[in-house]
Parts: C-alpha cells; sequence; structure tokens
C-alpha cells in the first residue's frame, strides 16, 4: 500500500512538470513565432519591449545588441520579409528557453532580396514581467531547406 502510494505521488509529480513544461514550450514557440511576424512587420516597439537591454544579436554581418538591432528594423536596414519555419525544439536550462529554428528566410538587406537557410537560436530569460529574448544568433546552413 505505502509502495504504491508512493509511487502514485511520483507519477503525480512528475506528470504535473511535464504538463507545466509543456506548456511552457509552447508558449516559448508562440513567442518566437510572433517574434518573426513582428520583425516582418517591422513592429520595432514590440521588439524592444521583447528584447532585454544586454541581449545581443549575432548575423553574418556582425553582432550588435538591442539598441542597434531595433534601430536597423526600424529604418528597414535588413527587413526580415519572412521566415518559413520547418523545425523547432526548445530546451530549458532554468529560468532560461533555448529555442532553435530551422528556417528558410527572406530578407532585404540594403535594398536587395535574399534568400537564406538558417539554424536560428534564440535564448529567452523568464522575468518577473515574462519572458525577455537575451540573444539570437543566425548560422547559414549549407543546404536549402526542404
Amino acid at each position: 500500500m505505502k509502495r504504491t502510494l508512493i509511487g502514485l505521488i511520483a507519477f503525480l509529480l512528475t506528470s504535473t512538470l511535464s504538463i507545466a513544461q509543456h506548456a511552457e514550450e509552447q508558449e516559448i514557440t508562440q513567442l518566437s513565432k510572433d517574434k518573426w511576424k513582428w520583425m516582418a512587420d517591422k513592429d520595432a516597439d514590440r521588439l524592444a519591449a521583447l528584447f532585454d537591454e544586454k541581449s545581443v544579436f549575432v548575423h553574418m554581418g556582425g553582432t550588435w545588441g538591442k539598441d542597434r538591432e531595433v534601430a536597423i528594423i526600424r529604418s528597414g536596414g535588413i527587413h526580415y520579409k519572412d521566415a518559413k519555419i520547418y523545425e523547432t525544439s526548445v530546451e530549458f536550462i532554468g529560468n532560461t528557453a533555448i529555442l532553435l529554428n530551422r528556417i528558410t528566410l527572406t530578407a532585404v538587406v540594403g535594398g536587395n532580396e535574399v534568400i537564406n537557410p538558417f539554424m536560428v537560436m534564440e535564448v529567452y530569460i523568464k522575468k518577473e514581467d515574462g519572458w525577455k529574448m537575451g540573444g539570437m544568433s543566425f548560422t547559414r546552413l549549407t543546404r536549402p531547406n526542404e
């Protein structure tokens, strides 16, 4: 009887943690999708609210912080027109979520439309006021996405 009760409690705790993690995974995945839409719409104000003050961005052309990323999006220096997402995964480490997106990105850079396959790593940190993006890094893939 005692063993059964302990087993039941362990099962319930594991199930509850699994459900909570699944909900957070869905929340982060949706936040990432929203971010791609805001980038396509050049909604710099929403992005500025999402990006942590200390956030960093790694692109093919360089690295910079929040203020420059927001300014580039606001000015249209980079217009993230469309991110076709093929695969998404999320891993949690404490209050940090690491999301990987395998995408084909259509963007306008310096007035030229470019299409590139990328693996994009997005880092989100859970703070008192919700999830904030701590960083985003683009790695160009050698083969097109299918």
